[in-house]
């Protein structure tokens, strides 16, 4: 049986987006809590840039969570998490890479302030601001919601919305002075309920509660 060690810590929503594909496949897997910006080497030779998540697979590495997740798909088929179908499996990636580099990784930048206790200037704030209301536009034109994320079927996309998207919320509403998201009309709250109450989500919630600091 294949051996699977996931790296990083709970409170990461890529991490999260790794281990919620882990329990929905029903893969066994051990966790080994590891801090992000690590300067140990032997980190450094699994994520080369000390990020977090990474996973060693019967001791070989490999890091990025979206090709983390694709690996699994491919070697761990069942249950499906893409569609059969390459054009429609390629609209699920498509979906789950648009919530990654342009909604997350754009909310990003408000993390500091919202979270962590630092300041951001009005001109950033402004910036991602427009960023945010332009690329949430986009989203909603792939987004199906019909219940999940690509349509009736839970997939990878959801693996990325579920876990990012209640953070661009959130951050949003704390930084700009309005949840963006559900300012244009993306049904996220719903959304992040309904998946919540899977098995999966249910874990990984519980999980991330417990590592939050205080």
């Amino acid at each position: 049986m294949t051996s699977i060690a996931l790296h990083g810590r709970p409170m990461s929503n890529y991490y999260n987006k790794v281990k919620l594909v882990l329990l929905e496949k029903g893969l066994p897997f051990t966790e080994v809590r590891c801090g992000t910006g690590s300067t140990d080497e032997a980190v450094l030779a699994a994520s080369p840039l000390g990020k977090i998540p990474f996973v060693r697979i019967d001791g070989q590495a490999l890091c990025e969570s979206q090709v983390i997740v694709d690996y699994l798909e491919a070697a761990h088929p069942e249950p499906p998490l893409l569609p059969a179908d390459p054009l429609a499996a390629a609209k699920v990636r498509e979906l789950a890479a648009f919530v990654d580099l342009h909604l997350e990784l754009v909310a990003r930048e408000l993390y500091p302030q919202a979270f962590f206790g630092g300041t951001l200037g009005a001109p950033a704030q402004a910036r991602v601001r427009e960023r945010l209301v332009r690329h949430i536009a986009g989203f909603r034109r792939l987004a199906v919601f019909a219940p999940y994320v690509a349509g009736a079927q839970f997939t990878l996309a959801d693996a990325s919305a579920w876990c990012h998207l209640p953070l661009v919320a959130m951050a949003s509403k704390i930084v700009l002075g309005e949840d963006l998201l559900a300012s244009a009309g993306v049904p996220w709250k719903d959304y992040a309920r309904q998946v919540g109450e899977r098995p999966s989500a249910v874990r990984v919630a519980a999980d991330r509660k417990a590592d939050l600091p205080g």
